[in-house]
């Protein structure tokens, strides 16, 4: 029988995260897609807490257009809020999600924003 979306999803989910970690010195970069909305965060899996945390329904994000722009936008600004909190360098964790279109946009914007993965 096929899997579902979500299923399939949540196979390559638990297989990145098999390998993927973060630490206080490295954190991870979890990004979520909605079909709406867009959320990166940056997380210290030694401790479970969120270091920052940046959203496309955050006030300070003013992107318009394709939701593809506006994923750009909070790539620029977790690369901002990782600056501000001292991280250099992070461990990218797609969540599942395929690295094309709107993931790809994020990841590519905040490493042109000075974000090394």
């Amino acid at each position: 029988m096929a899997l579902s979306k979500l299923e399939r999803r949540q196979r390559i989910k638990h297989r990145i995260r098999k390998i993927v970690t973060g630490t206080s010195v490295k954190p991870r970069l979890s990004v979520f897609r909605s079909n709406k909305e867009i959320y990166a965060q940056l997380v210290d899996d030694t401790t479970g807490k969120t270091l920052a945390a940046v959203s496309s329904r955050d006030k300070q994000i003013e992107a318009t257009g394709s939701k593809t722009e506006v994923a750009k936008a909070v790539g620029k600004a977790i690369a901002e809020q990782a600056t501000k909190v001292g991280v250099e360098t992070v461990a990218f964790d797609r969540n599942g999600f395929l690295y094309h279109g709107r993931v790809k946009a994020l990841a590519d914007a905040a490493r042109e924003a000075g974000l090394k993965f």
